[in-house]
């Protein structure tokens, strides 16, 4: 069963149980041979060409071949040098090993056109997210959520959203475009939550369509 949110589109610019620093997959941990999601791919036409976008916990980079590969300018950050190793001879895409749990917020005073986040889930990171995007930046957000532990990792419930926590967090700070809740079957049975929103100036009007 689905929950969908979905808002009229405001202004805008063009294998195991932690924290997946590495945005792997809970099954085989190589992001890089999956295809790029189809939320991602979803919202990714918002995002013009020369964009400053940023991929967080890449792992092996495929949002950031994704947006690179539309002539978006990319910053990609995750723990596992791998990744870096992976990225390092793609046009457009910048590499930058960090701890993004244990250490400083890497993009201090940087602002981004679009986040990309996928099966990563730190919760600190939340208002820094909404802080990073530029004045009609947008914020595409895509992980697990109870109810995942039926399918496989993560079970540890810090790891997986509960029931509207994007909507609830992000919904004060960001103009919420699209919610959703549910299970998927691609690329493997999985319960998701996600949300795409836009960094929006003024006091655009938005309104709410519930679906069950």
């Amino acid at each position: 069963m689905w929950l969908r949110r979905r808002v009229k589109a405001a202004p805008a610019a063009g294998a195991d149980e932690r924290p997946c620093e590495s945005g792997e997959e809970p099954s085989t941990g190589k992001q890089g041979a999956e295809a790029a999601s189809p939320w991602v791919l979803r919202f990714a036409a918002r995002v013009p060409p020369g964009s400053r976008v940023l991929d967080v916990a890449c792992g092996r980079g495929r949002h950031a071949r994704l947006f690179a590969g539309q002539g978006c300018v990319v910053d990609a950050v995750d723990i596992d040098a791998e990744a870096g190793a992976s990225l390092g001879q793609v046009p457009g895409v910048r590499f930058l090993r960090a701890d993004l749990e244990g250490g400083p917020w890497p993009f201090a005073g940087r602002r981004f056109d679009a986040i990309v986040v996928t099966h990563y889930l730190h919760r600190p990171l939340f208002p820094l997210l909404a802080q990073s995007l530029a004045p009609g930046g947008v914020l595409i957000y895509e992980t697990f959520m109870s109810g995942h532990e039926r399918f496989g990792r993560p079970t540890n419930p810090d790891f997986l959203l509960r029931p509207r926590e994007l909507l609830d967090v992000f919904g004060p700070l960001l103009a919420v475009l699209a919610f959703e809740e549910g299970v998927v079957s691609l690329p493997r049975p999985a319960r998701v939550s996600r949300l795409c929103a836009v960094r929006a100036g003024g006091d655009a009007h938005l309104r709410l369509d519930a679906h069950r």
